[in-house]
């Protein structure tokens, strides 16, 4: 099979998981910025990561055959420091033209609180000004239903921002039709101890249909699944979901996505 993981912090992760992502049948990786499990004390070390983003990594995905791409911006975690907020905010527009970066991402909200929702503001402002992709991580648990309707909210209330260059990631069942209702794409994180297990992914695809969503792994320091990606696809098997429609949500939904974005391209294109 072949699918895209559209949301992995490969940064954090060994060789050996590019090898086993690539000999499932990955044929691009995208990769949001995002908290490295610790606040950074300055804006120089978001310099440093953005380089690594579009870089170093892209260079070590290279070597496994694999195409690599990027989104840039403050993440939520780290955005109650209006300080520093600016101050990367700032940095984004050296890099945002590199020839891997997808667009703005991964901004949102983490404990929905006004600072969060200013630099929310900021970075989709950002992106409207450059006509950029935007990529929403939304909150975990007692704060997600909150939290996803005050970022619904936000970015619809920007009349430049085309709601279909919009993906609201980490969706559950409580939260997959306020983005989509809204316009947006629906992003599923298959996670082992939070978010979605595969069942529960698919019970949401079969609720709210597949056209405007795309799963993924969301990889990083934690505990996490690269495969989980092709791994949900034995699931859908097992519910008798043909090739076609499994290709369709794990290979070209993300690919129409990101190919908004005119820098996307896949190997055989």
């Amino acid at each position: 099979m072949r699918y895209i993981e559209p949301h992995a912090h490969m940064v954090s992760r060994t060789t050996d998981d590019y090898v086993s992502i690539v000999t499932a049948g990955c044929q691009a990786v995208c990769e949001p910025a995002f908290w490295a499990g610790f606040d950074r004390s300055s804006s120089r070390g978001f310099y440093d990561y953005f380089r690594q983003l579009t870089q170093y990594e892209p260079q070590r995905a290279a070597k496994f055959g694999l195409a690599h791409y990027t989104w840039l911006c403050i993440n939520p975690k780290e955005s109650e420091d209006l300080v520093l907020a600016d101050e990367v905010l700032s940095i984004i527009p050296e890099f945002i033209d590199s020839p891997n970066v997808l667009g703005i991402g991964e901004i949102g909200l983490n404990k929905n609180s006004r600072n969060e929702l200013k630099v929310l503001e900021k970075h989709v402002n950002l992106a409207a000004e450059r006509d950029q992709l935007i990529l929403v991580h939304t909150p975990h648990l007692e704060d997600k239903l909150k939290g996803t309707r005050l970022i619904v909210d936000l970015i619809k209330s920007d009349s430049r921002i085309d709601p279909g260059k919009v993906i609201i990631d980490h969706v559950e069942e409580h939260t997959a039709a306020i983005a989509l209702d809204a316009g947006f794409w629906a992003g599923i994180t298959l996670y082992p101890e939070s978010k979605c297990t595969p069942p529960r992914a698919i019970d949401i695809v079969e609720n709210f249909g597949h056209e405007q969503i795309w799963m993924n792994s969301a990889c990083d320091w934690g505990v996490s699944i690269p495969l989980a990606v092709p791994k949900t696809a034995l699931e859908m098997r097992r519910r008798g979901h043909t090739e076609e429609f499994i290709d369709q949500l794990l290979y070209r939904n993300p690919a129409r996505f990101m190919g908004q974005c005119p820098k996307f391209k896949l190997p055989l294109e």
